[in-house]
């Protein structure tokens, strides 16, 4: 696929773009893996319309931008335990990761970028929405940037919070996290190790409290970066259709899963690429 035929189009101004002109599961040349990733670098996220992917080719295409790696909690696959489904049945009420998050800060070392395909979607609703980091810290006064500068927080698999999103599947699809640590002190500001920009790294489902605080102490700055994080000039809504694909970077941006389609069937292939430690 050549260069010259793909279209970029901004979401909004915060953050997000729609590349159209790809078959995802055609593959790609190294100029186009260039332009995509660049595109992800500037826009924190990049979505794919009408993708025919199995999840072997799905595996293929995040392959082209890192290392795919596991998640703790859920099983994937039978034949592709890399690749989990995220999903909600028509009984079901709660939704998983329905909370603003950065996926699987509690990690020593989080996935740098997730890739979303959607396979089964409802009728209406269950949009996703997404927050850039960057603008988020850009935004704050120096004074708070001073402040924040230091600090490291406490990032938890076990919040309540976050635990219950995955309630249902944990029933039906858990697997023993196998030892793997699931508690991890990262920097309140990290530096993207691509763009050298920082980026706030505290979010409302995993981070617990600052190191050498407690949690009441800690709480109310929290409450406050929290509620700055998500103001409507950071933020992006992407309206998935049957085949759609959402491609993040992790290490900038956090995603809020709407539970807004009770009633109907949602499903969606994640896959997570390996990142590094935050700095």
């Amino acid at each position: 696929m050549a260069a010259r035929e793909i279209a970029i189009a901004p979401v909004n101004p915060a953050m997000g773009a729609e590349i159209s002109g790809l078959d995802l599961s055609a593959g790609l040349s190294p100029e186009t893996v260039t332009l995509i990733r660049e595109a992800l670098l500037r826009h924190g996220a990049v979505f794919f319309r009408d993708q025919d992917l199995n999840p072997g080719r799905l595996m293929d295409f995040a392959g082209y931008f890192g290392e795919v790696t596991e998640y703790p909690f859920v099983k994937g696959l039978e034949d592709y335990p890399l690749v989990v489904p995220i999903l909600k049945l028509e009984g079901e009420v709660k939704n998983f990761g329905g909370i603003w998050h950065s996926d699987t800060a509690y990690l020593p070392a989080p996935p740098m970028a997730t890739v979303l395909h959607a396979k089964v979607l409802p009728p209406a609703g269950g949009d996703t929405l997404f927050a850039d980091m960057t603008a988020a810290y850009e935004a704050l006064s120096d004074g708070m940037k001073a402040m924040l500068a230091p600090l490291k927080a406490l990032n938890s698999g076990a919040t309540p919070a976050a635990a219950e999103t995955r309630e249902n599947r944990i029933e039906d699809s858990g697997k023993d996290a196998g030892g793997r640590q699931t508690e991890a002190f990262h920097p309140v500001v990290r530096t993207h190790p691509e763009t050298g920009r920082k980026a706030l790294y505290v979010n409302p489902g995993h981070s617990v409290r600052f190191a050498d605080m407690t949690e009441a102490e800690s709480a109310p700055l929290l409450a406050y970066l929290f509620a700055h994080q998500i103001r409507d000039e950071f933020t992006c809504r992407f309206k998935w259709s049957p085949g759609a694909v959402a491609f993040w970077d992790n290490r900038c941006t956090q995603h809020y899963p709407l539970n807004d389609y009770h009633g109907h069937k949602r499903l969606l292939h994640r896959v997570t690429l390996k990142g590094g430690v935050p700095r």
